[in-house]
């Protein structure tokens, strides 16, 4: 059976509902699942139920994580966190990342497993440098689990740089990454085959309607 690696971006975030939010949290660069997009991420595990997935990894900021973890749940499965499909660390966008613990996440929620060991992220970095990382991350976790089907749970840029990682040939502007969507590359042969892009149709409700009030 060919393999399958699943690429998700997190589901609609509390700072894209409420921008005030910012104001006032104690870490304003990872904010989490807004209501809407609670709902978005089990509607994402109902979606998956029965794809195959055997391994689940996620970016380690808390809105990827609460999206992840409603998969793991539904799938019963571990959850995986990776800096490697972390958040672009842009250095106009944000200041050093401040994330929860991993153990401190592990106690929220139960489905994470410390093993997969975390790494570390590299701030500041360029777009490119972006793309590059989470390109490499893609292969590396296709290599490091080849007997797996994959869900890879990250961001917008770590959508657009992990499918790039495994289709060389894909550009930027070929990938959509809207919130809480699903992207399927298969394995043909030697090479890797784009089947689902930026697919939203498990969604009531599409980030053109809920990302902001």
């Amino acid at each position: 059976m060919p393999r399958t690696v699943w690429i998700a971006r997190h589901g609609n975030r509390i700072d894209f509902v409420n921008p005030a939010w910012f104001d006032t949290a104690q870490r304003p660069y990872d904010p989490h699942l807004s209501e809407d997009g609670q709902i978005q991420a089990q509607q994402l595990a109902n979606r998956l139920v029965g794809e195959g997935i055997t391994q689940i990894i996620a970016s380690p900021f808390l809105r990827t994580v609460q999206t992840a973890h409603a998969v793991a749940e539904k799938l019963d499965l571990p959850l995986k966190l990776d800096w490697g499909l972390g958040e672009w660390l842009n250095p106009e966008w944000m200041g050093f990342p401040e994330t929860l613990s991993p153990e401190f996440l592990a106690k929220k929620f139960p489905k994470i497993d410390l093993s997969h060991p975390l790494g570390v992220p590299n701030y500041p970095e360029t777009w490119r440098d972006c793309l590059q990382r989470t390109a490499e991350t893609s292969q590396r976790l296709v290599n490091s689990f080849p007997a797996d089907n994959l869900l890879l749970v990250g961001h917008g840029a770590s959508v657009l740089g992990t499918a790039m990682g495994l289709i060389p040939t894909l550009q930027e502007i070929d990938i959509k990454a809207s919130l809480c969507c699903l992207v399927k590359i298969v394995e043909n042969g030697d090479k890797w085959k784009l089947e689902l892009n930026g697919d939203t149709s498990h969604l009531t409700e599409l980030e053109t309607v809920i990302r902001f009030n």
